[in-house]
């Protein structure tokens, strides 16, 4: 078969995973037959069992709803419980006082769990609303605290995405669910072009997540999946990947512990070094998560190693957008 896929990388770490209470908040992107199966509450309770069966010693949990009150709560959470190393947030990047609100909620309970900050851009009209002036003021807020930003876009997004990496190298940004390619539909271009011309940004990563649910949830396969796998792969290469379950997102499509042994599956041709960055080395480095699970307080320098290294559901006939 190749490499072992047993489950021997120490120190294994889920990059990108969510929780929700329907009963706290709405989660109004649950829509539709295609996700009827996700539209309850997920609790850290429910996937800790699974994430310690399959070895996950530490998480990085990210947001999923544009609303300010999400991520205190995501901190509380983290504070509370020694699985979740680290909180990919949101916050308003527009805000005049962008530096002062990131400040402020590094003073919450848990807020030196906060590694970076997420907005759904894949739901943004315009294509280039990373390169709006107030857009980019904030990313470099960002920069100046030390924290990540994580990419959630469509393929037609890409290149507005290797710009913004461009211009803001102080930065790293960090492709989630390695930028949503058409798996369903079987084509690799535009795609594969866009992550590659991403992917030449040295301040860039990409997570290794989302891709069974951009497949046909019902009849997926590792050959389906390994082309998108391998272009990424060859792109960014194992010290800029990161894996992550997409939890509970992701059991659309897989079981918590299928979507780890498929990724372990298409990173076989790695060496034992490669895997241990994909499954915790690179998470731990980007997202200066500590070897024990919390992550550092105060402002990180992430981007210094980056730049010196180069049950199924069916699928409806709508287009239908992931967090």
């Amino acid at each position: 078969m190749g490499a072992d896929v047993t489950g021997t990388e120490p120190g294994l770490v889920d990059a990108h995973h969510h929780v929700w209470d329907l009963s706290v908040r709405d989660q109004d992107w649950i829509t539709g037959d295609a996700l009827a199966q996700i539209r309850r509450s997920f609790s850290l309770a429910d996937l800790a069992p699974e994430a310690r069966a399959a070895g996950v010693g530490a998480t990085v949990v990210v947001q999923t709803v544009t609303v300010p009150e999400e991520t205190p709560e995501l901190l509380a959470l983290a504070a509370a419980n020694d699985l979740v190393a680290g909180v990919v947030g949101w916050t308003d990047l527009t805000r005049p006082d962008i530096a002062d609100t990131l400040a402020a909620l590094r003073e919450l309970p848990g807020g030196e769990h906060l590694v970076g900050i997420r907005h759904q851009v894949q739901g943004e009209p315009d294509p280039e609303w990373l390169l709006r002036p107030d857009v980019r003021r904030g990313l470099s807020a960002l920069a100046e605290a030390g924290l990540a930003y994580d990419l959630v876009v469509l393929p037609h997004q890409l290149p507005a995405c290797a710009d913004v990496a461009a211009d803001l190298p102080q930065l790293t940004f960090v492709l989630d669910h390695v930028g949503k390619p058409p798996i369903a539909g079987g084509t690799l271009e535009p795609w594969a072009s866009a992550v590659r011309a991403l992917a030449a940004r040295p301040n860039t990563v990409c997570k290794l997540s989302g891709m069974v649910t951009e497949a046909d949830h019902a009849t997926w396969t590792v050959d389906d999946l390994r082309p998108y796998a391998d272009t990424v792969l060859e792109a960014f290469g194992p010290q800029r990947l990161l894996y992550g379950s997409d939890w509970p997102v992701s059991t659309l499509a897989a079981a918590y512990t299928e979507v780890l042994d498929v990724a372990r599956l298409l990173t076989d041709s790695l060496d034992t070094d490669g895997r241990r960055e994909v499954f915790g080395g690179t998470a731990r480095r980007v997202y200066s998560l500590r070897a024990g699970g919390a992550s550092r307080v105060g402002p990180r320098n992430s981007r210094t190693w980056v730049r010196s290294q180069q049950a199924p559901v069916s699928r409806s006939s709508r287009q239908v957008v992931y967090r």
